[in-house]
Protein backbone atom coordinates (compact mmCIF):
# COMPACT_ATOMS: atom_id res chain seq x y z
CA UNK A 1 0.00 0.00 0.00
CA UNK A 2 1.29 3.66 -1.03
CA UNK A 3 1.63 5.75 2.03
CA UNK A 4 0.32 9.52 2.46
CA UNK A 5 2.32 12.42 1.09
CA UNK A 6 4.03 14.76 3.83
CA UNK A 7 2.00 17.78 5.43
CA UNK A 8 4.21 19.81 7.33
CA UNK A 9 2.46 21.07 10.23
CA UNK A 10 4.46 24.05 12.41
CA UNK A 11 5.02 21.67 14.94
CA UNK A 12 7.04 19.18 12.84
CA UNK A 13 9.55 21.79 12.77
CA UNK A 14 9.37 23.15 16.00
CA UNK A 15 10.20 20.45 18.39
CA UNK A 16 9.74 23.26 21.11
CA UNK A 17 5.76 22.57 20.22
CA UNK A 18 6.05 19.51 22.27
CA UNK A 19 5.55 19.56 26.14
CA UNK A 20 7.42 18.30 29.31
CA UNK A 21 4.41 16.27 29.58
CA UNK A 22 4.69 14.72 26.03
CA UNK A 23 3.54 15.94 22.39
CA UNK A 24 0.39 18.32 21.58
CA UNK A 25 -2.32 17.43 19.76
CA UNK A 26 -1.62 19.07 16.72
CA UNK A 27 1.79 16.77 16.69
CA UNK A 28 0.51 13.55 17.23
CA UNK A 29 -2.02 14.41 14.77
CA UNK A 30 0.56 14.75 12.08
CA UNK A 31 2.86 11.96 12.59
CA UNK A 32 1.05 9.90 10.32
CA UNK A 33 2.65 11.78 7.42
CA UNK A 34 6.16 11.55 8.47
CA UNK A 35 6.93 9.03 6.59
CA UNK A 36 7.31 10.31 3.25
CA UNK A 37 7.82 13.77 1.66
CA UNK A 38 7.24 15.74 -1.54
CA UNK A 39 8.66 18.57 -3.12
CA UNK A 40 7.12 22.05 -2.13
CA UNK A 41 9.36 23.97 -5.18
CA UNK A 42 7.66 26.39 -7.30
CA UNK A 43 9.55 24.65 -10.29
CA UNK A 44 8.22 20.81 -9.45
CA UNK A 45 4.81 22.64 -9.07
CA UNK A 46 5.36 24.04 -12.71
CA UNK A 47 7.04 20.85 -13.66
CA UNK A 48 4.19 18.66 -12.61
CA UNK A 49 1.39 20.41 -13.86
CA UNK A 50 2.07 20.60 -17.11
CA UNK A 51 1.48 18.69 -20.48
CA UNK A 52 -1.59 17.01 -19.48
CA UNK A 53 -4.70 16.20 -21.71
CA UNK A 54 -7.64 17.95 -20.78
CA UNK A 55 -9.92 16.94 -22.47
CA UNK A 56 -12.61 15.81 -20.42
CA UNK A 57 -14.88 12.95 -21.55
CA UNK A 58 -18.18 12.81 -22.22
CA UNK A 59 -20.79 12.56 -19.54
CA UNK A 60 -23.87 10.08 -20.37
CA UNK A 61 -27.76 10.62 -18.60
CA UNK A 62 -27.79 7.17 -16.17
CA UNK A 63 -31.19 5.69 -16.47
CA UNK A 64 -31.83 5.78 -12.61
CA UNK A 65 -31.83 10.38 -13.08
CA UNK A 66 -35.47 9.27 -14.95
CA UNK A 67 -36.64 7.53 -11.28
CA UNK A 68 -35.46 9.96 -8.51
CA UNK A 69 -37.76 13.02 -9.40
CA UNK A 70 -40.65 11.27 -8.23
CA UNK A 71 -38.86 10.21 -5.00
CA UNK A 72 -37.55 13.50 -4.49
CA UNK A 73 -41.70 14.86 -5.24
CA UNK A 74 -42.90 12.35 -2.78
CA UNK A 75 -40.49 13.00 -0.08
CA UNK A 76 -41.51 17.34 -0.17
CA UNK A 77 -45.11 16.22 0.06
CA UNK A 78 -44.58 13.41 3.21
CA UNK A 79 -42.17 16.24 5.03
CA UNK A 80 -43.82 19.71 3.35
CA UNK A 81 -41.96 22.96 3.91
CA UNK A 82 -38.63 21.67 4.62
CA UNK A 83 -34.98 21.33 3.66
CA UNK A 84 -33.92 18.11 3.59
CA UNK A 85 -30.29 17.57 3.68
CA UNK A 86 -29.16 14.11 2.60
CA UNK A 87 -25.22 13.17 3.14
CA UNK A 88 -23.66 10.72 1.60
CA UNK A 89 -21.45 9.86 4.91
CA UNK A 90 -17.94 9.61 5.61
CA UNK A 91 -14.84 7.47 5.39
CA UNK A 92 -14.90 4.80 8.16
CA UNK A 93 -11.64 4.02 10.22
CA UNK A 94 -10.68 0.49 9.58
CA UNK A 95 -7.34 0.56 11.54
CA UNK A 96 -5.01 3.84 11.74
CA UNK A 97 -4.71 5.73 8.36
CA UNK A 98 -7.10 2.90 6.60
CA UNK A 99 -10.48 3.43 5.71
CA UNK A 100 -13.17 0.52 4.98
CA UNK A 101 -14.28 0.40 1.24
CA UNK A 102 -16.73 3.61 1.29
CA UNK A 103 -20.31 2.89 1.16
CA UNK A 104 -22.84 6.08 0.41
CA UNK A 105 -25.86 5.95 2.77
CA UNK A 106 -29.10 4.53 1.72
CA UNK A 107 -30.96 7.76 1.73
CA UNK A 108 -28.65 9.61 0.03
CA UNK A 109 -27.94 6.63 -2.82
CA UNK A 110 -31.84 6.24 -3.42
CA UNK A 111 -32.53 10.44 -3.68
CA UNK A 112 -29.52 10.92 -5.53
CA UNK A 113 -29.27 8.43 -8.17
CA UNK A 114 -25.52 7.92 -6.79
CA UNK A 115 -23.90 4.73 -6.41
CA UNK A 116 -20.83 2.47 -6.21
CA UNK A 117 -18.46 4.14 -3.42
CA UNK A 118 -19.13 7.95 -5.27
CA UNK A 119 -18.58 11.13 -3.48
CA UNK A 120 -17.91 10.55 -0.06
CA UNK A 121 -18.22 13.80 2.22
CA UNK A 122 -20.85 15.11 -0.52
CA UNK A 123 -24.26 16.11 0.06
CA UNK A 124 -28.04 16.07 -1.66
CA UNK A 125 -30.46 18.77 -0.83
CA UNK A 126 -33.62 18.30 -1.31
CA UNK A 127 -36.75 21.18 -0.76
CA UNK A 128 -40.12 22.14 -2.36
CA UNK A 129 -40.46 24.34 -5.46
CA UNK A 130 -40.49 28.08 -4.59
CA UNK A 131 -43.54 28.64 -6.92
CA UNK A 132 -44.94 24.69 -6.55
CA UNK A 133 -45.12 23.33 -3.06
CA UNK A 134 -45.46 19.56 -4.32
CA UNK A 135 -42.68 19.43 -6.28
CA UNK A 136 -38.86 19.22 -5.38
CA UNK A 137 -35.76 21.28 -6.12
CA UNK A 138 -32.76 19.24 -5.14
CA UNK A 139 -28.92 20.62 -5.43
CA UNK A 140 -25.77 18.29 -5.19
CA UNK A 141 -22.59 19.38 -3.46
CA UNK A 142 -19.50 17.67 -3.59
CA UNK A 143 -16.23 18.18 -4.31
CA UNK A 144 -14.87 18.55 -7.90
CA UNK A 145 -12.02 17.75 -9.58
CA UNK A 146 -9.05 19.87 -8.81
CA UNK A 147 -6.86 21.45 -11.77
CA UNK A 148 -3.21 20.09 -12.51
CA UNK A 149 -2.21 23.31 -11.10
CA UNK A 150 -3.77 22.58 -7.78
CA UNK A 151 -1.69 21.11 -5.02
CA UNK A 152 -4.84 18.82 -4.42
CA UNK A 153 -3.93 17.00 -8.02
CA UNK A 154 -0.43 15.29 -6.51
CA UNK A 155 -0.09 15.89 -2.84
CA UNK A 156 -3.65 15.08 -1.72
CA UNK A 157 -4.24 11.11 -0.58
CA UNK A 158 -7.98 11.94 0.41
CA UNK A 159 -9.08 13.64 -3.21
CA UNK A 160 -5.87 14.19 -5.18
CA UNK A 161 -6.22 12.83 -9.05
CA UNK A 162 -2.59 11.00 -9.07
CA UNK A 163 -3.90 9.44 -5.63
CA UNK A 164 -7.54 8.39 -5.94
CA UNK A 165 -8.19 8.99 -9.64
CA UNK A 166 -9.90 10.76 -11.57
CA UNK A 167 -12.39 13.00 -10.30
CA UNK A 168 -15.89 14.26 -11.83
CA UNK A 169 -16.36 18.26 -12.83
CA UNK A 170 -19.75 19.84 -11.74
CA UNK A 171 -20.80 19.64 -15.23
CA UNK A 172 -20.49 16.14 -15.79
CA UNK A 173 -22.42 15.12 -12.45
CA UNK A 174 -25.11 17.08 -13.70
CA UNK A 175 -25.31 15.37 -16.75
CA UNK A 176 -25.41 12.40 -15.24
CA UNK A 177 -27.77 12.65 -12.33
CA UNK A 178 -30.01 15.42 -13.58
CA UNK A 179 -29.66 17.42 -10.60
CA UNK A 180 -27.92 21.05 -10.03
CA UNK A 181 -24.67 20.91 -8.81
CA UNK A 182 -22.50 23.04 -6.77
CA UNK A 183 -19.44 22.61 -4.96
CA UNK A 184 -19.04 21.83 -1.23
CA UNK A 185 -17.78 24.88 -0.30
CA UNK A 186 -21.15 26.63 -0.83
CA UNK A 187 -23.20 24.08 1.08
CA UNK A 188 -23.47 26.34 4.55
CA UNK A 189 -24.55 29.43 2.42
CA UNK A 190 -26.99 27.10 1.13
CA UNK A 191 -28.79 25.67 4.06
CA UNK A 192 -29.10 29.19 5.63
CA UNK A 193 -30.32 30.84 2.90
CA UNK A 194 -33.84 31.79 3.97
CA UNK A 195 -34.39 29.06 6.89
CA UNK A 196 -37.14 30.09 9.34
CA UNK A 197 -40.68 30.18 10.44
CA UNK A 198 -42.26 29.06 7.03
CA UNK A 199 -39.28 26.74 6.09
CA UNK A 200 -37.72 24.59 8.52
CA UNK A 201 -34.38 22.54 8.10
CA UNK A 202 -33.81 19.16 8.67
CA UNK A 203 -31.19 16.29 8.13
CA UNK A 204 -30.74 12.57 7.96
CA UNK A 205 -28.85 11.98 11.60
CA UNK A 206 -26.05 10.00 12.63
CA UNK A 207 -24.71 9.92 9.01
CA UNK A 208 -22.11 12.83 8.58
CA UNK A 209 -21.55 14.69 12.09
CA UNK A 210 -19.85 17.45 10.24
CA UNK A 211 -22.77 18.08 8.17
CA UNK A 212 -25.54 17.37 11.24
CA UNK A 213 -23.50 19.87 13.45
CA UNK A 214 -23.98 22.53 10.66
CA UNK A 215 -27.56 21.99 10.42
CA UNK A 216 -27.89 21.89 14.40
CA UNK A 217 -26.06 25.59 14.05
CA UNK A 218 -27.91 26.97 11.55
CA UNK A 219 -31.48 25.91 13.03
CA UNK A 220 -30.37 27.65 16.05
CA UNK A 221 -29.26 30.93 14.52
CA UNK A 222 -32.73 31.03 12.89
CA UNK A 223 -34.98 30.39 15.90
CA UNK A 224 -36.01 26.52 14.73
CA UNK A 225 -36.12 24.07 17.95
CA UNK A 226 -33.98 22.28 18.86
CA UNK A 227 -33.60 19.35 22.07
CA UNK A 228 -36.30 16.88 21.11
CA UNK A 229 -38.15 19.15 18.69
CA UNK A 230 -35.27 18.88 16.46
CA UNK A 231 -34.64 15.58 17.05
CA UNK A 232 -37.83 14.60 16.27
CA UNK A 233 -37.63 16.50 12.62
CA UNK A 234 -34.73 14.59 12.07
CA UNK A 235 -35.96 11.17 12.64
CA UNK A 236 -39.35 11.78 11.08
CA UNK A 237 -37.05 12.61 7.55
CA UNK A 238 -35.50 9.12 8.08
CA UNK A 239 -38.67 7.61 8.72
CA UNK A 240 -39.88 8.76 5.58
CA UNK A 241 -37.08 7.70 3.44
CA UNK A 242 -37.30 4.15 4.53
CA UNK A 243 -40.93 4.09 4.54
CA UNK A 244 -40.85 5.40 0.81
CA UNK A 245 -38.36 2.78 -0.29
CA UNK A 246 -40.99 -0.24 0.93
CA UNK A 247 -42.79 -0.18 -3.01
CA UNK A 248 -40.39 -0.34 -5.30
CA UNK A 249 -40.57 1.53 -8.81
CA UNK A 250 -39.56 0.17 -12.29
CA UNK A 251 -35.94 1.02 -12.30
CA UNK A 252 -35.51 -0.62 -8.71
CA UNK A 253 -37.68 -3.95 -9.50
CA UNK A 254 -35.20 -4.04 -12.66
CA UNK A 255 -31.86 -3.40 -10.70
CA UNK A 256 -33.27 -6.20 -8.05
CA UNK A 257 -33.69 -8.37 -11.05
CA UNK A 258 -30.07 -8.18 -11.87
CA UNK A 259 -29.10 -8.59 -8.64
CA UNK A 260 -30.64 -11.41 -8.15
CA UNK A 261 -29.06 -13.24 -11.14
CA UNK A 262 -25.93 -12.11 -10.20
CA UNK A 263 -26.76 -13.71 -7.23
CA UNK A 264 -27.53 -16.79 -8.92
CA UNK A 265 -24.42 -17.03 -10.84
CA UNK A 266 -22.35 -16.47 -7.36
CA UNK A 267 -23.82 -19.79 -6.28
CA UNK A 268 -23.16 -21.59 -9.28
CA UNK A 269 -19.29 -20.80 -8.42
CA UNK A 270 -19.57 -21.93 -4.61
CA UNK A 271 -20.59 -25.06 -5.66
CA UNK A 272 -17.94 -26.06 -8.11
CA UNK A 273 -15.93 -24.54 -5.54
CA UNK A 274 -16.87 -27.44 -2.99
CA UNK A 275 -14.00 -30.14 -3.74
CA UNK A 276 -11.55 -27.15 -3.22
CA UNK A 277 -13.56 -26.14 0.20
CA UNK A 278 -13.38 -29.90 1.47
CA UNK A 279 -9.70 -30.23 1.01
CA UNK A 280 -8.76 -27.21 3.39
CA UNK A 281 -8.89 -26.83 7.01
CA UNK A 282 -11.05 -23.46 6.91
CA UNK A 283 -13.24 -24.94 3.88
CA UNK A 284 -15.73 -22.37 4.75
CA UNK A 285 -13.59 -19.21 3.64
CA UNK A 286 -13.09 -21.13 0.38
CA UNK A 287 -16.68 -20.97 -0.30
CA UNK A 288 -16.97 -17.44 1.26
CA UNK A 289 -13.76 -16.30 -1.18
CA UNK A 290 -15.29 -18.09 -4.07
CA UNK A 291 -18.80 -16.16 -3.63
CA UNK A 292 -17.03 -12.52 -2.67
CA UNK A 293 -14.81 -13.35 -6.22
CA UNK A 294 -18.22 -13.57 -8.10
CA UNK A 295 -19.72 -10.47 -6.31
CA UNK A 296 -16.95 -8.15 -6.70
CA UNK A 297 -16.26 -9.29 -10.58
CA UNK A 298 -19.98 -8.69 -11.53
CA UNK A 299 -21.02 -6.34 -8.93
CA UNK A 300 -19.96 -3.69 -6.07
CA UNK A 301 -19.21 -6.56 -3.83
CA UNK A 302 -21.24 -8.67 -1.56
CA UNK A 303 -24.24 -7.15 -0.07
CA UNK A 304 -23.47 -8.28 3.63
CA UNK A 305 -21.48 -10.35 5.17
CA UNK A 306 -21.61 -14.36 3.50
CA UNK A 307 -22.95 -17.06 5.83
CA UNK A 308 -20.86 -20.41 5.15
CA UNK A 309 -21.98 -22.64 7.63
CA UNK A 310 -21.21 -26.04 7.71
CA UNK A 311 -22.22 -28.81 9.98
CA UNK A 312 -23.05 -27.44 13.43
CA UNK A 313 -22.60 -23.74 12.50
CA UNK A 314 -25.40 -23.61 10.13
CA UNK A 315 -27.14 -23.41 13.47
CA UNK A 316 -25.46 -20.40 14.85
CA UNK A 317 -28.01 -17.71 12.36
CA UNK A 318 -25.65 -15.02 11.76
CA UNK A 319 -21.83 -17.30 11.46
CA UNK A 320 -20.24 -14.91 9.81
CA UNK A 321 -16.41 -16.17 10.87
CA UNK A 322 -16.16 -19.00 8.47
CA UNK A 323 -13.50 -20.65 9.57
CA UNK A 324 -14.21 -24.44 9.89
CA UNK A 325 -13.61 -27.19 7.74
CA UNK A 326 -16.44 -28.35 5.02
CA UNK A 327 -16.53 -32.28 5.65
CA UNK A 328 -18.16 -34.92 3.34
CA UNK A 329 -21.90 -36.15 4.46
CA UNK A 330 -22.33 -32.70 5.93
CA UNK A 331 -24.81 -29.33 5.08
CA UNK A 332 -23.41 -26.13 4.26
CA UNK A 333 -25.57 -23.28 4.58
CA UNK A 334 -24.97 -20.49 2.30
CA UNK A 335 -26.71 -16.97 2.59
CA UNK A 336 -25.27 -14.60 0.63
CA UNK A 337 -26.29 -12.04 -2.13
CA UNK A 338 -24.78 -10.05 -4.81
CA UNK A 339 -24.76 -5.83 -3.86
CA UNK A 340 -24.75 -4.54 -7.83
CA UNK A 341 -23.40 -1.53 -8.76
CA UNK A 342 -26.18 0.65 -7.82
CA UNK A 343 -25.95 -1.10 -4.31
CA UNK A 344 -29.06 -2.68 -4.87
CA UNK A 345 -28.69 -6.04 -3.03
CA UNK A 346 -30.28 -9.60 -3.78
CA UNK A 347 -30.02 -12.26 -0.10
CA UNK A 348 -30.64 -15.56 -1.71
CA UNK A 349 -30.15 -18.80 1.18
CA UNK A 350 -29.14 -22.65 -0.23
CA UNK A 351 -28.22 -25.38 2.19
CA UNK A 352 -26.21 -27.84 0.35
CA UNK A 353 -24.80 -31.26 0.97
CA UNK A 354 -21.50 -31.31 0.48
CA UNK A 355 -21.34 -35.17 -0.94
CA UNK A 356 -24.10 -34.25 -3.47
CA UNK A 357 -26.94 -35.89 -1.83
CA UNK A 358 -29.21 -35.35 1.36
CA UNK A 359 -28.97 -37.93 3.60
CA UNK A 360 -32.04 -39.10 5.03
CA UNK A 361 -32.24 -37.33 8.28
CA UNK A 362 -31.30 -33.94 6.42
CA UNK A 363 -33.78 -34.67 3.81
CA UNK A 364 -36.55 -34.90 6.05
CA UNK A 365 -35.65 -31.54 7.88
CA UNK A 366 -34.61 -29.91 4.40
CA UNK A 367 -38.38 -30.94 3.35
CA UNK A 368 -39.92 -29.38 6.77
CA UNK A 369 -38.54 -26.12 5.90
CA UNK A 370 -39.39 -26.31 2.12
CA UNK A 371 -43.05 -26.98 2.73
CA UNK A 372 -43.23 -23.79 5.04
CA UNK A 373 -41.80 -21.60 2.85
CA UNK A 374 -44.15 -22.94 -0.18
CA UNK A 375 -46.90 -22.15 2.43
CA UNK A 376 -45.76 -18.66 2.44
CA UNK A 377 -45.71 -18.16 -0.68
CA UNK A 378 -48.61 -20.08 -1.29
CA UNK A 379 -51.00 -17.24 0.80
CA UNK A 380 -48.69 -13.99 -0.52
CA UNK A 381 -50.75 -11.90 -2.73
CA UNK A 382 -51.91 -8.18 -2.59
CA UNK A 383 -54.22 -7.64 0.47
CA UNK A 384 -53.07 -9.99 3.03
CA UNK A 385 -50.52 -8.34 6.35
CA UNK A 386 -46.74 -9.08 5.75
CA UNK A 387 -46.78 -10.72 9.26
CA UNK A 388 -49.16 -13.30 8.12
CA UNK A 389 -46.21 -14.62 5.80
CA UNK A 390 -44.54 -15.76 9.10
CA UNK A 391 -47.93 -16.89 11.19
CA UNK A 392 -48.61 -19.35 7.93
CA UNK A 393 -44.80 -20.51 7.91
CA UNK A 394 -44.77 -21.54 11.46
CA UNK A 395 -47.84 -23.63 11.69
CA UNK A 396 -45.71 -25.87 9.33
CA UNK A 397 -42.86 -26.10 11.39
CA UNK A 398 -44.66 -26.53 14.84
CA UNK A 399 -46.63 -29.43 12.80
CA UNK A 400 -43.70 -31.56 11.38
CA UNK A 401 -42.02 -30.78 15.05
CA UNK A 402 -45.12 -31.80 17.01
CA UNK A 403 -44.85 -35.08 14.43
CA UNK A 404 -41.27 -35.59 15.40
CA UNK A 405 -42.07 -35.73 19.34
CA UNK A 406 -40.14 -32.47 19.69
CA UNK A 407 -42.97 -30.45 21.30
CA UNK A 408 -43.92 -30.19 24.73
CA UNK A 409 -47.32 -30.41 23.63
CA UNK A 410 -49.53 -29.91 20.33
CA UNK A 411 -48.59 -27.61 17.83
CA UNK A 412 -51.84 -25.65 18.00
CA UNK A 413 -50.69 -24.88 21.63
CA UNK A 414 -47.13 -24.33 20.67
CA UNK A 415 -48.42 -22.00 18.28
CA UNK A 416 -50.48 -19.40 20.86
CA UNK A 417 -48.94 -16.65 22.22
CA UNK A 418 -48.44 -18.18 25.46
CA UNK A 419 -46.82 -21.27 24.11
CA UNK A 420 -44.19 -20.73 21.71
CA UNK A 421 -42.39 -23.31 22.19
CA UNK A 422 -41.41 -24.51 18.12
CA UNK A 423 -39.01 -21.08 18.40
CA UNK A 424 -36.39 -22.89 20.12
CA UNK A 425 -35.82 -24.27 16.78
CA UNK A 426 -36.23 -21.09 14.18
CA UNK A 427 -36.07 -17.96 16.67
CA UNK A 428 -35.65 -15.47 13.31
CA UNK A 429 -38.53 -13.90 11.27
CA UNK A 430 -39.38 -15.28 8.33
CA UNK A 431 -39.50 -12.42 5.90
CA UNK A 432 -38.03 -8.86 5.41
CA UNK A 433 -37.69 -6.41 3.26
CA UNK A 434 -35.05 -6.24 0.44
CA UNK A 435 -33.67 -3.46 -1.87
CA UNK A 436 -31.13 -0.90 -0.92
CA UNK A 437 -30.26 -2.72 1.98
CA UNK A 438 -30.36 -6.61 2.63
CA UNK A 439 -32.55 -5.50 5.73
CA UNK A 440 -34.31 -2.92 3.50
CA UNK A 441 -36.65 0.27 5.03
CA UNK A 442 -35.29 -0.57 8.51
CA UNK A 443 -36.84 2.59 10.57
CA UNK A 444 -39.98 2.40 8.92
CA UNK A 445 -42.58 2.43 11.54
CA UNK A 446 -44.66 -0.83 12.37
CA UNK A 447 -47.59 -0.20 10.89
CA UNK A 448 -45.97 0.66 7.69
CA UNK A 449 -44.43 -2.96 7.89
CA UNK A 450 -45.00 -5.74 9.88
CA UNK A 451 -48.84 -4.76 10.12
CA UNK A 452 -49.02 -3.49 6.76
CA UNK A 453 -50.92 -5.08 3.95
CA UNK A 454 -48.94 -6.40 0.55
CA UNK A 455 -48.95 -4.31 -2.37
CA UNK A 456 -47.62 -4.65 -5.44
CA UNK A 457 -43.85 -3.60 -5.74
CA UNK A 458 -43.13 -4.85 -2.57
CA UNK A 459 -39.97 -6.86 -2.64
CA UNK A 460 -38.64 -9.29 0.32
CA UNK A 461 -37.41 -12.86 1.55
CA UNK A 462 -39.45 -15.63 2.68
CA UNK A 463 -36.72 -17.90 4.53
CA UNK A 464 -38.38 -20.51 6.80
CA UNK A 465 -35.50 -22.28 8.40
CA UNK A 466 -34.61 -24.99 11.04
CA UNK A 467 -31.61 -25.25 13.49
CA UNK A 468 -30.76 -28.52 15.24
CA UNK A 469 -27.59 -27.47 17.61
CA UNK A 470 -25.23 -30.57 18.20
CA UNK A 471 -25.75 -29.79 21.78
CA UNK A 472 -29.33 -29.68 21.93
CA UNK A 473 -30.37 -32.83 24.12
CA UNK A 474 -34.26 -32.42 23.34
CA UNK A 475 -33.39 -33.83 20.02
CA UNK A 476 -32.55 -37.56 18.51
CA UNK A 477 -29.04 -37.73 17.49
CA UNK A 478 -29.51 -38.20 14.04
CA UNK A 479 -31.11 -34.47 14.04
CA UNK A 480 -28.24 -33.27 16.07
CA UNK A 481 -25.98 -30.19 14.06
CA UNK A 482 -28.31 -30.49 10.96
CA UNK A 483 -29.27 -26.77 10.33
CA UNK A 484 -31.38 -25.80 7.05
CA UNK A 485 -32.58 -22.94 5.54
CA UNK A 486 -34.23 -21.87 2.24
CA UNK A 487 -34.41 -18.41 1.71
CA UNK A 488 -35.78 -16.54 -1.68
CA UNK A 489 -36.46 -13.35 -2.78
CA UNK A 490 -40.11 -12.22 -3.84
CA UNK A 491 -42.01 -9.48 -5.37
CA UNK A 492 -45.56 -8.83 -5.42
CA UNK A 493 -47.44 -8.68 -8.28
CA UNK A 494 -50.96 -7.46 -8.86
CA UNK A 495 -52.46 -10.59 -8.48
CA UNK A 496 -49.61 -12.46 -6.23
CA UNK A 497 -46.24 -12.73 -6.32
CA UNK A 498 -43.05 -13.92 -8.38
CA UNK A 499 -40.01 -15.42 -7.17
CA UNK A 500 -37.61 -13.65 -8.25
CA UNK A 501 -34.53 -16.78 -7.43
CA UNK A 502 -36.57 -19.21 -8.87
CA UNK A 503 -34.14 -19.96 -11.57
CA UNK A 504 -32.09 -21.46 -8.40
CA UNK A 505 -33.15 -24.47 -7.53
CA UNK A 506 -35.21 -25.20 -4.16
CA UNK A 507 -36.54 -28.56 -4.03
CA UNK A 508 -33.82 -31.71 -2.80
CA UNK A 509 -34.06 -33.58 -5.65
CA UNK A 510 -33.49 -30.78 -7.98
CA UNK A 511 -30.56 -29.02 -6.05
CA UNK A 512 -28.99 -32.50 -6.16
CA UNK A 513 -29.28 -32.71 -9.93
CA UNK A 514 -28.06 -29.14 -10.17
CA UNK A 515 -25.18 -29.88 -8.14
CA UNK A 516 -24.41 -33.08 -9.98
CA UNK A 517 -24.29 -30.47 -13.63
CA UNK A 518 -21.92 -27.96 -12.42
CA UNK A 519 -19.29 -30.78 -10.89
CA UNK A 520 -19.53 -33.31 -13.48
CA UNK A 521 -20.22 -31.25 -16.84
CA UNK A 522 -23.43 -33.20 -17.51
Amino acid sequence: MTEHPETPTASQNDPSSATSDGPDAEELASRGDSRSQRPTNAAFRSFIAADWDETIPRAERREVADATPARRDALVTTIPATRMVLPAGVFKVRSNDTDYPFRPDTGFVYYSGLGTDEEPDSVLVVEPDAEDPTVSTATYFFRPRAGFDATEFYADSRYGELWVGRRPTLEETATRIGIECRHIDDLRDALAKDVGPSLSLSVVPNVDAGVQGMVEEIRSQNGLAGGEEQTAEFDRLQEAASEQRLVKDDFEIGQMRQAVDATIAGFGDVVRALPDAVGHRRGERVIEGAFGASARAEGNGVGYDTIAAAGNHACTLHWIRNDGPVREGELVLVDAGVEIDSLYTADITRTLPVSGRYSPAQRKVYDAVLEAADAAFAIARPGVRFRELHATAMKVIASYLEQWGLLPGTAEESLAPEGQFHRRWMVHGTSHHLGLDVHDCAQARKEMYLDAELVPGMVFTIEPGLYFQANDLKLPEELRGIGVRIEDDVLVTADGVENLSAALPRRAEDVEAWMASLTTGR
